[in-house]
């Protein structure tokens, strides 16, 4: 029977906003057509909602497109600080993925973000080796519970769960069909979750007890 873990990356694998706020920033200096500064506040508010649902919220004066246009750009800059810079990961994030490896459970990331976001934060802190999959809003244009289900098939996954954050990881999980373990030290809140864990390390333990 294979058992997966199924995360989110912002605010559930790492904290990457200080980051992702400097390229942001930097790249919307170049462009005339709006005066718009983001604020790592604002950021977070904003996780979990696909560069659609936030180029609206950024850029509410701006055509669809042109605010599209902007996201990608600042999606790119953003990609090449975090290359050089990385995120914050949360404390003991590789100690207890070798946990979850070793009780043979099967990890894998699925995020609202654009193509490219996961990897660079696989490849910068070097964690690919303990991820069977990933997918995103950016790759497939899904919603993340048409993305949950889409990589439970296409991995022929039997168990799983998903870990996330917000209400909106809660919500795409219950339309997936999976329980949700809600990670509440990260950015947002979440109502009526199936688990709740307060540091990413009890990760470990919980998984054992789900997965019986």
């Amino acid at each position: 029977m294979k058992n997966a873990v199924i995360f989110d990356l912002d605010g559930t694998l790492w904290d990457s906003a200080g980051v992702v706020v400097e390229g942001f920033n930097d790249e919307i200096k170049n462009h005339n057509d709006t005066d718009f500064v983001l604020t790592e506040k604002m950021l977070k508010s904003q996780m979990g909602k696909t560069a659609k649902q936030i180029s609206r919220v950024f850029f509410p004066e701006l055509s669809e497109e042109r605010a599209m246009e902007l996201m990608s750009l600042c999606a790119k800059r953003e990609q090449k600080y975090l290359e050089k810079k990385g995120g914050k990961l949360f404390p003991q994030l590789e100690e207890t993925l070798k946990k979850l490896q070793k009780e043979n459970i099967k990890l894998y990331i699925i995020s609202n973000c654009q193509c490219g976001y996961i990897e660079t934060f696989m490849r910068v802190h070097r964690l690919e080796k303990y991820f069977d999959d990933i997918e995103c809003n950016g790759g497939t244009g899904l919603s993340k519970g048409e993305n949950i289900k889409l990589l439970i098939k296409r991995n022929r996954i039997d168990r799983a769960v998903y870990v996330g954050d917000t209400q909106g990881d809660c919500d795409a999980t219950a339309f997936a069909g999976i329980p949700f373990v809600y990670a509440q030290y990260g950015f947002g809140n979440a109502e009526s979750p199936d688990y709740t864990i307060h540091s990413f390390c009890e990760m470990a333990e919980l998984a054992k007890k789900i997965f019986v």
